[in-house]
């Protein structure tokens, strides 16, 4: 009469045992999945500042070249002035 009472409960533990070990596996993932979203929004976070301050090393550079750029053009045109007076 035992035998039959081992077998039942042993087969309603294999189940309940099945669900529970699914859960947790779908729990892990979950969890693993956040962890990796994470991640990668931070290093998503990281190169959108890193581009943000090459963006404004550029901006100050294209500033310095025009500021330099109009400087030629100055002389250009005092250069051009005196060509003419010359002539």
């Amino acid at each position: 009469m035992s035998d039959p009472i081992m077998r039942y409960f042993l087969s309603i533990g294999l189940v309940l045992g099945t669900i529970l070990i699914i859960f947790a596996m779908k729990y892990f993932s979950a969890a693993y999945q956040a962890r990796s979203r994470n991640r990668s929004e931070d290093a998503y976070r990281e190169l959108a500042q890193k581009a943000a301050a090459f963006q404004a090393q550029s901006a100050s550079s294209l500033s310095a070249m025009q500021i330099g750029l109009s400087e030629i053009n100055a002389r250009l045109a005092t250069v051009e002035m005196i060509l003419k007076a010359v002539e």
